[in-house]
């Protein structure tokens, strides 16, 4: 494209800037933008002439081709000959100056073409701006302002001219009588002192490293003057807020004499605008910056006014942020670096002042000084090392604090303590266990009208930020290894950390890796050196059984087994080889499956399998028993979590099963008959699993225990007690009984078929029907609990099932057939012949149906009354949905 044709184009797109529409005025922006990357030097004379011949364009549209020369000005600075450059410069200067009222975005463009041409040709639009800042002249607005901003956008190209400026511009203060001027000058001065500020911290780039502070100083100090003393006793917030924004970076470079001078008054001024301001982050901003100049010089006036600055601060810190107010957010964040810079000088003063406040009941005020100290654990850390103690032992009472607030804050700092070494001082291992506590917090039920923030706020939110903390610390920061292993172990048995497991159980992995990673010792837990840690069998124990509902608590079932697998060699030296086939088979499992999918019988199978296989690999009887005891010892923990507790039962079951010693096998089955809480459904039906399970190896000692548990002391004497209050005695002997009974199907379910048939009549049967109160030979059986009569009826069914699937079946003389036949046949017609209640008519057909294939064979007139009995008992029935079953406690 030939720049003749450019500049044809350009021009007719400028004329049509002037469209009414603003979707056609912001297409021809972009399409002057798109030529300016082509040809910027053609685009910005079309445009500079445009605006010269049509002098009487309305400000609006003069604006919007100003805004577009400074887009392509910012990009292509570099492609500008100088010619071209001298006729921007003029044209801005031009736009800026040409009215005296104030038409903001007119000039700000004109101001900001101005800007972009002085990234390169800084001395040509200083030698302008000059032009138009005439001594004993107040000068243009627009004129003061681009002298702040070329010194924000580049600071090396105007630094040298500032004592120019500075010499014409002070005698102007005191002439500025509007408070726009005003204001634009106090921005310039806030612009100059920081440009000179960088400009000295980088004098090895600077183009003259001659230049020193005291080379401004003077100047400076009479504007501080004037500024202070004046301007910022004006009713108009605008300006005093313009005033104070200047005094911050204006007292780093007053003379240090004149700066401790003016301490005694500029203090406390600055600190009386927070009362009269909302928009407090500029008076905090401006005071960070008088507080570095103070320190930076020694003073001693610091030390006077400390009182009220840190209650000044304080209070300012315990302002609530609100999310929507950015100005808050960094409020808070200048305060805090007002606080870095006390805790740096005086550490002790600061603490004497915090510390104390962290007693308080207001949670305000607690989470604003536990914010204090996190930060200046953060920054002013070697300050803080000798405090670290008194650090430590002040957090006493922000840990009972029941706020989620205060906990979230607390949480923070103990992040804090972590990276800089306070944890491992006395005392820090309450700071660690307050973390667990609330990564254990548990699940809070959500508000029906929940606030954008509520989440953060709540018990979830801590608990989150807690589980985020716990892990950090464990893998980023590496000298929290030897605090947190192995001492986080201790966190995995009681019931209180549960919700805690994952995230424990993750970070011990990790921790465990590391250690391996640098060749810790083969046995990664030194049980002799750490006397709280809990035993190998209570880890194996914890971490089986809450595998068994493994999606809780974001998936603790694969985060145990993991950190099983990694623990192997301290669990037991022989189980390496054999849990690195095993264990990744579980999780593989758990992976095909979700919370909703899970078949819940067959992962408990497969966990009972691994339990069994780990025996059979470890085969010492001493460990096993050991095993077993501790599964009994942990069996309360699970009293809130029948599931969990059904299937330790399974666990002790299979752990009693795989040991030799006899007296163990019947010492413990004892304490399980005694201590059992039989009014609960998973401590009956465990118990059952557990004896049926233990009886498939030791069938003789499981029946001997359980008659010599009727015979005790203990049986009677809880008989007796129950008896006391009659209203309740009937009942719970009977859940008593119904335990027993189940306790006997389990063991016929599962003993050594050829075992079991050997003593099926003679003690199994027997027992189950004399803990039933009952008589089978002709006596008709009552029984006030129909709970009691379902166990009954279910444990005769395994029964019936056992001696059916026994390869003797077929040869086995079954001599209380008959009786059992017509039992379950009473049963079945005591049943409502007009609804489904319960499922014993379903149990008791079920085991008629396996009683008749049992030698003797049944009469013809038995077997058609039982036929004719279990119709008469179906056919009468509604549907199903007309008639809810229930369990009455039981599982069918």
């Amino acid at each position: 494209m030939t720049e003749s044709c450019v500049k044809k184009l350009s021009c007719t797109l400028l004329d049509a800037i002037t469209d009414k529409d603003p979707m056609v005025q912001e297409q021809v922006c972009s399409a002057l933008c798109s030529l300016g990357e082509v040809q910027p030097e053609e685009m910005l004379c079309a445009c500079e002439e445009y605006l010269r011949q049509h002098d009487k364009l309305a400000h609006p549209y003069r604006a919007m081709v100003l805004r577009t020369m400074e887009m392509v000005l910012r990009n292509h600075t570099s492609e500008l000959d100088k010619d071209t450059a001298n006729i921007i410069i003029l044209l801005a200067s031009s736009e800026m100056t040409r009215t005296k009222e104030l038409v903001c975005g007119w000039q700000q463009a004109a101001s900001s073409v101005l800007v972009a041409v002085g990234q390169r040709f800084i001395n040509r639009v200083m030698e302008e701006m000059l032009s138009r800042f005439q001594p004993r002249t107040l000068p243009h607005c627009s004129v003061v302002r681009t002298f702040a901003s070329l010194a924000v956008s580049n600071v090396f190209g105007v630094v040298p001219f500032l004592p120019s400026i500075l010499s014409t511009m002070l005698p102007m203060l005191g002439m500025a009588k509007q408070d726009e001027l005003r204001v634009a000058f106090c921005s310039a001065l806030q612009h100059f002192s920081e440009s000179t500020l960088e400009y000295l911290a980088n004098l090895d780039q600077a183009p003259d490293p001659t230049v020193r502070k005291d080379t401004f100083a003077t100047d400076i100090f009479s504007a501080y003057d004037i500024l202070f003393h004046h301007w910022l006793q004006s009713r108009e917030p605008r300006l005093r807020l313009a005033v104070v924004e200047a005094l911050g970076p204006m007292s780093l470079l007053l003379p240090s004499e004149r700066l401790e001078e003016q301490l005694p008054k500029l203090l406390p001024g600055v600190l009386a605008l927070y009362k009269k301001h909302a928009e407090t982050f500029y008076v905090s901003k401006s005071l960070g910056q008088i507080l570095e100049a103070a320190v930076s010089v020694g003073s001693r006036t610091l030390e006077v006014q400390l009182d009220a600055l840190l209650a000044a601060l304080h209070a300012q810190i315990c302002v609530p942020v609100e999310s929507s107010s950015p100005l808050v957010i960094s409020n808070q964040k200048e305060v805090l670096r007002c606080f870095t810079v006390l805790a740096c000088c005086t550490p002790g003063r600061l603490l004497a002042f915090l510390l104390p406040r962290l007693d308080t009941s207001n949670e305000r005020l607690r989470v604003g000084t536990l914010q204090v100290l996190r930060h200046v654990i953060n920054s002013a850390a070697a300050q803080m090392e000798v405090q670290k103690p008194f650090i430590l032992s002040s957090m006493r009472l922000p840990l009972l604090d029941p706020s989620s607030k205060v906990k979230q804050a607390v949480v923070q700092v103990i992040s804090a303590m972590a990276h800089h070494g306070y944890l491992e001082q006395p005392g820090g291992e309450v700071m660690i266990e307050y973390l667990v506590q609330q990564c254990a917090l548990p699940p809070e039920p959500q508000p029906e009208n929940p606030g954008p923030d509520s989440k953060n706020l709540s018990a979830d939110g801590v608990r989150a930020m807690s589980i985020r903390t716990l892990y950090l610390v464990s893998t980023a920061v590496d000298r929290m290894s030897d605090v947190l292993w192995p001492y986080l172990l201790e966190f995995l048995t009681p019931v209180r950390f549960t919700g805690a497991l994952t995230p424990l159980c993750r970070s011990l992995v990790h921790l465990a890796q590391k250690r391996q990673e640098v060749g810790a010792d083969t046995f990664l837990i030194q049980y002799d050196a750490h006397v709280n840690l809990p035993s190998p069998y209570a880890v194996t124990t914890r971490l089986l059984v809450v595998s068994s509902n493994p999606y809780l608590g974001d998936g603790r079932g694969a985060a145990s087994l993991r950190l099983l697998n990694i623990l192997h060699r301290s669990i037991h030296p022989l189980l390496g080889r054999r849990w690195e086939t095993t264990i990744p088979l579980l999780l593989g499992y758990l992976d095909e499956y979700t919370e909703e999918t899970l078949p819940q019988k067959e992962w408990e199978e497969k966990l009972l399998m691994f339990l069994q296989d780990t025996l059979a690999t470890v085969s010492d009887n001493t460990w096993t028993c050991q095993l077993s005891l501790e599964m009994c010892k942990q069996l309360p923990c699970y009293n809130g979590t029948p599931q969990e507790k059904h299937f330790l039962y399974k666990c002790i079951g299979t752990t009693l099963g795989a040991a030799s010693s006899k007296e163990v096998v019947r010492k413990h089955l004892q304490e399980l008959l005694e201590t059992a809480r039989y009014q609960e459904e998973a401590d009956r039906e465990g118990l059952a699993c557990c004896f049926g399970i233990c009886a498939s190896s030791h069938l003789e000692d499981t029946l001997a225990q359980l008659e010599d548990f009727v015979r005790s002391d203990v049986f009677r004497k809880s008989i007796g007690i129950f008896s006391i209050f009659k209203d309740r005695s009937e009942n719970e002997v009977e859940k008593v009984k119904s335990a027993l009974i189940l306790c006997y199907g389990h063991v016929a379910a599962q003993a050594p078929r050829e075992l079991m048939l050997a003593r099926v009549e003679s003690d199994i049967l027997r027992n189950m029907f004399q803990y039933f109160s009952t008589k089978v030979l002709g006596v008709k059986v009552e029984s006030k609990d129909p709970a009691l009569k379902l166990c009954l009826v279910q444990s005769t069914c395994m029964v019936s099932r056992a001696i059916c699937s026994s390869a003797q079946a077929s040869s086995f003389h079954f001599s209380r057939k008959a009786e059992l036949v017509a039992q379950m046949m009473e049963f079945i017609r005591a049943e409502p012949p007009d609804s489904l209640r319960t499922p014993v008519r379903k149990k008791a057909m079920l085991t008629c149906t396996y009683l008749v294939s049992l030698e003797p064979a049944l009469g013809e007139q038995a077997r058609a009354d039982m036929i004719q009995g279990c119709l008469h008992s179906v056919m009468a029935l509604p549907p199903e949905s007309q008639g809810p079953v229930s369990g009455y406690g039981t599982r069918p």
